[in-house]
């Protein structure tokens, strides 16, 4: 939370540079305060569990935080019960006029499909346009990242020649970004996919920037210049036993899968994985919540179109 200090206060410009948030005794007579709308759009074929690590980590902060669910209208479910999914998941239809202070997007197992085969790809996008004037921010993850990046910039994806499957070592590249404080020089974050985007196409849109990378796994956090649409190709969401459930699922359907990396001590799976990355999870989700949407939204959420019209140049990365 921010630190509430006297107008013209000398330590204000100071502490700002040293990416410390503070608020001036104005803006925080002007503020006012409700609870976040944060709407999110689950394509994980096994959504309880999504459900259950997503709101665990939006749970960890002081803020009141009112959650929707949303789900492709026509593409069935194989692994969640129909009961479940119309008991508390909406669709764009029914949500198609209301506003939120951010939308979160999550993976999928599509990623050997190119983005225009996967069978939902007309109504995601439709979400992803919808998002642009309904959400204040948004948070991509994963395939939902890569998607994301595609309908939006043009960026490509690139298939790997082997599963990019395991905890791998990160590193900060853009100092003094309010996502990332806090952050330690070397972080861990779990990746699984097929796929990669790479830097370089990245570079080649100025509305974006590379935040956050690893020099085995590539890629792990970019965003928007204005902060309002992050994305991160890992899965800082995991729990701990998710990729060995993954890797015992891969096995016994004899795909070519290899001991997750830096996952098992020794990388031996008689042996309780290691949960290296639980701190940069809540870490990362408690600053985006905290500094890219409830200190940036507006109260009026019907203002939101509004800004996002006035972004419009900015999101087509002119």
């Amino acid at each position: 939370m921010p630190i509430k200090i006297p107008n013209q206060l000398p330590a204000s410009q100071t502490l700002a540079e040293e990416n410390i948030f503070v608020m001036d005794e104005t803006r925080a007579l002007h503020q006012d305060i409700r609870p976040l709308r944060i709407v999110i759009l689950n394509l994980m074929p096994t959504k309880i569990t999504t459900e259950t690590q997503l709101l665990r980590l939006l749970g960890n902060t002081p803020l009141q935080i009112e959650v929707e669910l949303l789900r492709i209208r026509n593409h069935a479910s194989k692994n969640t019960p129909e009961e479940h999914l119309l008991a508390f998941y909406k669709t764009l239809d029914q949500i198609q006029a209301d506003f939120y202070d951010a939308l979160i997007i999550t993976g999928a197992p599509v990623e050997h499909l190119p983005f225009e085969e996967v069978d939902y790809w007309d109504e995601l996008t439709a979400i992803l346009d919808w998002g642009r004037t309904h959400a204040y921010a948004s948070f991509f993850i994963c395939w939902g990242a890569q998607a994301a990046l595609n309908h939006y910039y043009g960026i490509p994806k690139y298939p790997l020649a082997a599963k990019q499957f395991g905890v791998f070592k990160h590193h900060v590249t853009e100092k003094n970004v309010m996502l990332l404080r806090g952050f330690d020089d070397v972080f861990y974050a779990p990746h699984s996919r097929h796929t990669e985007i790479r830097r370089a196409d990245i570079e080649k849109v100025p509305n974006l920037q590379v935040l956050a990378e690893s020099d085995e796994a590539g890629i792990y956090i970019a965003a928007s210049r204005d902060g309002r649409q992050v994305f991160v190709t890992g899965h800082s969401e995991y729990d701990p036993l998710t990729l060995q459930k993954e890797y015992e699922r891969d096995r016994a359907a004899g795909l070519p899968i290899q001991i997750p990396v830096n996952y098992y001590p020794n990388d031996d799976p008689t042996q309780p994985p290691l949960d290296r990355w639980r701190s940069h999870a809540h870490l990362l989700f408690a600053n985006w919540i905290n500094y890219y949407v409830y200190q940036n939204t507006p109260y009026d959420l019907n203002q939101v179109a509004n800004l996002a019209q006035a972004a419009a140049g900015g999101l087509s990365g002119a």
